[in-house]
């Protein structure tokens, strides 16, 4: 378990497994059974009563420090298994600290943690004897034991392919095996062993109705994103006025025009000149460096002056930046993307004669996608605007003089558009969207929507929270959608 978590290699785990843990797990269990053996009525203690007297004190320190080392490895597992449903969409979104910056694995939920802690102070002030601990302990880790011998199982089939005859073998003596210990246990549930299943039906339930809730508003939103012709029926100006200065939409859509936008619309009597769709992802990397923070794409016409933006983060970036520095960062990429968009637009217009000088300068090219995506994260920059400018007129003929020059005024002109938009102030846009369920739903449905989904939604963590954005400069819209 420590060797997935990354704290120690998966190598040394084994060596010490096979060498010392599993030995000293056989010699122990043996003893133990030898001394029931000849002591049937001191089944309770049987492995200190096992223990011979001068070695008593030294078992029980390690005793200890085994339970010591159990608490932590539990803390730990929850943690992954929790970051890991969050990251599946099955959990409410925790605040995860990351403790390294080399694996991923190492990290801290402060909420979980209180949350263990309080638990175990609950349990062992309410439970009377350590028989019902005991009995809770035994069903959780025969639980475990067939949910890991169904995952081998599993594993066995679709990875190692291994032949069925064998599969077959492995499931019936194993599974047998286990289903025999917990059909035992199961007399027990009255005792104790009821506390470990009512746990794992309040957690099954609350990762259910979150993964249920949050499918279904993931799917409305994605069926009402507002359509190419509807924006080109309302022209550049949106059916309303266009205000100076750069509005900032925050959405989890990262494709389409979220329907909240259209919410601003009927809402708002005015619109920024400048709209950027902005959607916060985190990738599997620790840092991701400022210059390839963002990834642009037009989403309407130039005229429109829409755009999308992708901000990524790593696991260990500074999440509470300064609102100020991320709207210079913001603009900045916006520029460099608008200026290699016109150096590739360029480029594709010179023809075939210039094909080796389009060798020549492959370092300073981008690969932009249809969508407008940019696969790579380590994508040289543009690094001086006058080189583009060189390039542009170097490549162009006598006869392209005219549109190349109609192409830098273009591009100045956006350039200085930007600027003014940027003095005018920036705007963060909050679309708050809600679901409830219809009217004519079933009441098992309202009741999972409406209430249980709704609480979970108010209190996880908010997905905006790398910025500290004072609420001056912060605009909130709410939307419900009925589902």
């Amino acid at each position: 378990m420590f060797a997935d978590l990354c704290y120690f290699p998966v190598q040394s785990v084994q060596l010490s497994f096979v060498f010392l843990v599993l030995p000293c797990l056989v010699l122990g269990y043996l003893g133990q059974a030898a001394y029931l053996m000849e002591n049937h009525a001191d089944a309770g203690q049987a492995f200190f009563s096992s223990v011979p007297s001068g070695a008593f004190w030294p078992t029980f320190l390690i005793a200890n420090l085994a339970a010591l080392i159990a608490s932590r490895t539990m803390t730990t597992a929850t943690f992954s298994c929790i970051k890991q449903s969050t990251a599946l969409g099955c959990f409410p979104r925790l605040k995860i600290v990351h403790t390294s910056r080399k694996f991923m694995g190492q990290i801290y939920i402060p909420v979980l943690n209180w949350f263990l802690l309080a638990v175990s102070l609950v349990l062992v002030c309410t439970i009377s004897s350590i028989d019902e601990i005991g009995n809770a302990y035994g069903i959780a880790e025969l639980g475990v034991m067939m949910m890991t011998t169904i995952l081998v199982t599993l594993v066995m089939l679709l990875i190692w392919q291994i032949h069925i005859v064998i599969v077959l073998t492995f499931v019936v003596f194993f599974l047998g095996l286990e289903l025999i210990f917990f059909s035992s246990v199961l007399g027990s549930v009255a005792d104790g062993s009821w506390i470990i299943l009512v746990l794992a039906v309040i957690m099954f339930f609350m990762m259910y109705v979150w993964n249920y809730g949050s499918k279904l508003k993931y799917e409305t939103e994605v069926k009402q994103k507002l359509s190419m012709d509807l924006m080109r029926e309302l022209g550049s100006n949106l059916g309303t006025i266009r205000a100076p200065g750069i509005g900032l939409l925050y959405n989890e859509l990262v494709k389409g025009i979220p329907g909240v936008f259209g919410h601003f619309l009927t809402t708002l009597p005015a619109i920024h000149s400048m709209i950027i769709f902005v959607s916060i992802k985190y990738v599997p990397v620790s840092v991701v460096p400022q210059s390839e923070r963002f990834l642009f794409r037009r989403v309407c016409p130039k005229s429109y002056h829409i755009f999308r933006c992708i901000a990524r983060y790593g696991y260990k970036d500074v999440r509470k930046e300064n609102h100020q520095t991320f709207e210079q960062l913001l603009i900045e990429s916006l520029e460099k993307f608008i200026r290699r968009e016109a150096q590739e637009r360029s480029l594709e217009s010179d023809g075939d004669d210039d094909s080796d000088s389009e060798e020549g300068n492959s370092d300073s090219r981008v690969l932009i996608a249809p969508n407008g995506s940019v696969y790579s994260l380590g994508i040289p920059l543009l690094a001086d605007h006058k080189d583009t400018k060189k390039l542009t007129l170097e490549a162009s003929t006598s006869e392209e003089v005219t549109p190349a020059l109609d192409a830098e005024q273009s591009l100045e002109s956006e350039l200085s558009f930007i600027h003014k938009a940027k003095e005018s102030g920036v705007v963060y846009l909050l679309g708050h969207g809600d679901i409830r369920a219809r009217k004519d739903s079933w009441f098992i449905k309202k009741l999972v929507i409406n209430y249980f989904y709704a609480f979970l939604r108010r209190n996880c963590r908010r997905g905006i929270t790398t910025l500290t954005v004072p609420h001056s400069h912060m605009m909130q819209v709410g939307m419900t959608y009925m589902v």
